[in-house]
C-alpha cells in the first residue's frame, strides 16, 4: 500500500466533495465535517455516472444521473437503482495534505 497526495486539506471545505485521479483510480474525497473525510470510488455502480457531480448531504452522496445514494463511510448502497457497493480507500492527513492509500501503485 502506498500513500498518495490527493489535495491540500484547505482545498476541501466541509460539506463538499472533490474528485481526484490517483494512479488510474477515480476517487471522490468527501469532507463530512471538520474531522471526518472519506474517500470512495467516483463512479456510480449503476451506470458509471460521476458521483463528484452529485450532492453530498451528511454522509450520503447522491448520483446526479438517476439518484442512487451511497454511504461515504463504507460505500454501502442506500438507494436504488444502484445495487453494488462502492470501494472505499483509507485516508490520512499529513503536513496539511489529504493522502489516500492505494494498493499496487
Amino acid at each position: 500500500m502506498k500513500w498518495c497526495k490527493a489535495c491540500r486539506l484547505t482545498e476541501l471545505p466541509t460539506g463538499h466533495t472533490r474528485p481526484v485521479e490517483l494512479a488510474d483510480e477515480f476517487i471522490l474525497l468527501c469532507r463530512v465535517s471538520d474531522a471526518e473525510i472519506y474517500a470512495i470510488e467516483n463512479v456510480c455502480s449503476h451506470d458509471d455516472g460521476p458521483l463528484g457531480e452529485g450532492s453530498l448531504t451528511g454522509k450520503v452522496v447522491e448520483c446526479p444521473r438517476h439518484g442512487a445514494r451511497f454511504d461515504v463511510t463504507n460505500g454501502t448502497v442506500l438507494r436504488l437503482p444502484a445495487a453494488t457497493p462502492l470501494d472505499t480507500f483509507p485516508i490520512r492527513i499529513s503536513d496539511g495534505w489529504i493522502e489516500v492509500a492505494l494498493e499496487d501503485v
